[in-house]
């Protein structure tokens, strides 16, 4: 097993830039030696901002047979099969995400596989809990085949860093969740607001009912958030987003029926967005809340930071953990909505909080790209170093 694995190596990290700079120290690979990343998927955002170094080339993923341009799984690079037919093509293997697809007995197969042709393997622990799925029994199972035998973890939060230490007794380097905003979004709103443009304007976006948005009592909640804050002298108005096609018709009809019951809220249903559509939908907004009822890491949440959109977001799995400052609030959703609407209180009257559309809202989504920046470079880095080590290791 690699050293990287070990206590020793990874407790003398405490920071990204000490990971990288620790690395660079150690001349384990000419740097110009350009590496070969099978990663799964390879063609995903925070994918092509990890491996963003120059040093770093990434091999497309391989199309399923019958699958659609565009659609990576289920991840034909995690069969052996493929492994040993490619094996001189690649140097490491990256896990994200995608095993869903398969079996614990064959991710086994899939590692033994990279290991006989000399690939080191890293995994990424970007769930200890699966969003979309109900049944976790199997992905447990899969961890379990994953996390001990992988050459080096990464996660994205201390906290999930601890469990992962106390579930298998593995430490997992912490490497923060890079940016996932490319470009500015456009000035425009995807769906006209309701009326009353002065109050506050939260959203809620349950997207396709995924197995871990926890619709109904979410929307509960922020109906008796949104009374609470009306109480206190706080005009705010919400709007609940979903797509038209959903997992659980049963579950859509229970919230449209819950969103007609009060004025505060408008239900907008609409077909999936795509990214610069999104960001401008997240763009509009006062403060968000994430309606997840379980989960460990979120890409929606470094969107709406991006955006300099504050955040209310569930005190399950390391949501709040992945930005520590005053834009991001725990909540726990109780039907009163007593936790949401302090949450939402913290985030909108906190020294930080912008209006949408505001010229001190563009002033702090220009400050969080210029952190944005800097944070990106030493998470790329980062990962390059480790590939680097990781390779000369099984080299030597």
């Amino acid at each position: 097993m690699s050293q990287l694995a070990s206590s020793e190596t990874v407790e003398s990290v405490e920071t990204v830039e000490a990971v990288a700079a620790g690395a660079a120290g150690r001349d384990v690979l000419s740097p110009q030696a350009l590496l070969r990343l099978v990663s799964v998927p390879a063609a995903h955002p925070y994918v092509r901002s990890v491996t963003a170094s120059p040093n770093l080339v990434v091999l497309e993923d391989p199309r399923p047979p019958g699958a659609p341009e565009g659609q990576w799984w289920p991840p034909v690079a995690l069969d052996p099969r493929w492994i040993r037919a490619d094996a001189s093509d690649a140097d490491l293997l990256h896990i994200h995400f995608g095993t869903e697809s398969f079996t614990p007995e064959r991710l086994g197969a899939t590692l033994d596989a990279a290991r006989a042709v000399g690939w080191p393997v890293v995994f990424t622990v970007h769930d200890l809990v699966h969003p979309q799925l109900r049944e976790q029994d199997v992905y447990r199972r899969q961890l379990d085949v994953l996390v001990p035998r992988a050459d080096a973890l990464l996660t994205l939060t201390p906290g999930a860093a601890e469990e992962i230490e106390r579930r298998w007794g593995r430490r997992a380097l912490v490497v923060p969740h890079p940016s996932l905003l490319t470009s500015p979004p456009p000035r425009r709103p995807v769906l006209a607001w309701p009326a009353r443009p002065r109050a506050l304007r939260i959203g809620m976006h349950l997207k396709d009912l995924r197995s871990n948005v926890a619709a109904e009592s979410m929307v509960a909640a922020l109906v008796a958030a949104l009374d609470r804050l009306a109480d206190d002298g706080i005009d705010a108005s919400a709007e609940v987003r979903m797509h038209r096609t959903v997992r659980d018709p049963e579950a859509r009809d229970r919230v449209r029926e819950r969103c007609a019951s009060t004025n505060r809220v408008t239900l907008v249903e609409h077909d999936r967005l795509d990214d610069s559509e999104l960001a401008a939908s997240l763009a509009t907004l006062d403060s968000c809340v994430l309606p997840y009822g379980y989960g460990t890491h979120s890409g929606w949440l470094e969107l709406c930071w991006d955006l300099g959109v504050p955040l209310a977001v569930p005190d399950t799995g390391y949501y709040a953990q992945q930005h520590v400052d005053d834009s991001v609030a725990a909540f726990a959703p109780d039907p009163a909505g007593v936790s949401l609407a302090s949450a939402l209180r913290t985030v909108l009257e906190s020294p930080g909080a912008t209006r949408a559309g505001s010229a001190e809202r563009d002033r702090e989504v220009g400050r969080r790209r210029v952190r944005r920046a800097e944070s990106d470079l030493a998470v790329a880095t980062a990962h390059s170093e480790l590939y680097r080590r990781l390779i000369a290791e099984r080299r030597a």
